[in-house]
């Protein structure tokens, strides 16, 4: 090579190393430059109470500070048909800068692939911030029920309380009553989780079916304490490790397609509690969105506190929601079909 062009190839290299330094500080101003001085609102799509509403007020109280320009986040609770409303709203009419993300029901995100009309977005075009952790469901009955195992839920009829059509709530104990033969009569109009939780006390219904194992545990230990809720059988891919001698829904399963169903609506359980920006947010800003998300689920007083509140952490990163969802939705068309069936 003639010492011209090797002098040119060193100088090119050297632009090429300093533009690749450069680059993550000038992304890092610019968004310094744009958070400081502003609010981001983090929109909640179920009550005050709830589980989605304490991960998203523990991650509002901190995240802000991973976040260049360390602007405040303001949560604010939206609430509607199960977070069908807020998952509509950030998909087609929230701002798309970076000042808005939410949390929303996990078995919202898979309406549209089970053909809900209501389901005015595309999943897939989020863009996912990740989840807090993942997750297992069971299915409970009041003490004073009369249902204390899953046996007795195929033999009697209990009624469970839900919030819309689109919520773990309704969605858990219709597909049980379909694929494993159980008697639930669901009840819906709820706001939220804690509203159900209200009307088990009072007896307006007698169970709860697809609530998160981390929600009782956090929330109402208590009633496990003192043995007010019978748990009936978890829902997940996986048993918890708090509940070895509880059956897991898919190995009551009859067969290899009723398995197949099961794994397609309880998918969402690696999505427990999930955070999204609207699909045209900036690349650069969901970036940072992303990075200050895994960097508050490691900040020592964010875990401290979620341990005191009973909340479990093992995040999800966006990445990883975003190609588990793609996965999701190039399930086989005669599963997804007779899946939808089912919730009818």
């Amino acid at each position: 090579m003639q010492p011209g062009n090797l002098l040119r190839t060193m100088m090119g290299a050297g632009a090429a190393v300093s533009l690749a330094l450069w680059l993550p500080v000038c992304h890092a101003q610019d968004a310094a430059d744009f958070y400081r001085g502003k609010t981001i609102e983090l929109e909640i799509g179920l009550s005050v109470g709830g589980a989605y509403d304490a991960y998203a007020r523990l991650l509002a109280h901190t995240m802000g500070s991973y976040i260049p320009g360390n602007p405040a986040i303001v949560p604010k609770n939206i609430e509607g048909a199960g977070s069908m409303r807020l998952a509509n709203l950030l998909y087609n009419t929230a701002a798309k800068d970076g000042t808005v993300f939410g949390t929303i029901n996990r078995g919202t995100i898979f309406e549209p692939l089970l053909g809900n009309k209501g389901a005015q977005f595309d999943p897939t075009k989020f863009n996912w911030i990740g989840s807090a952790s993942n997750e297992i469901s069971v299915c409970v009955a009041w003490h004073t029920s009369g249902i204390a195992t899953i046996a007795d839920a195929r033999k009697h009829e209990l009624v469970v309380g839900a919030t819309g059509p689109s919520a773990d709530t309704y969605q858990f104990p219709k597909i049980a009553n379909a694929l494993i033969g159980t008697k639930f009569k669901i009840v819906t109009g709820y706001p939220g989780g804690t509203d159900v939780d209200l009307a088990m006390e009072r007896g307006e219904v007698a169970g709860r079916c697809g609530w998160s194992w981390t929600s009782i545990t956090g929330l109402h230990q208590p009633w496990l304490v003192h043995h007010q809720i019978n748990i009936l059988y978890q829902m997940g891919l996986s048993k918890h490790r708090d509940l070895p001698d509880v059956p897991l829904i898919i190995d009551l399963a009859h067969s290899d397609e009723d398995r197949a169903i099961l794994k397609l609506i309880f998918a969402r359980q690696v999505v427990a509690w999930p955070f999204l920006a609207p699909p045209g947010t900036p690349v650069e800003r969901v970036e940072v969105l992303r990075k200050a998300f895994l960097a508050t689920m490691q900040d020592r007083d964010f875990r401290a506190a979620s341990q005191k509140a009973g909340l479990d952490i093992a995040p999800v990163s966006g990445e990883e929601v975003q190609k588990l969802l793609e996965q999701v939705n190039a399930t086989p068309a005669d599963i997804v079909h007779r899946a939808a069936e089912l919730l009818q």
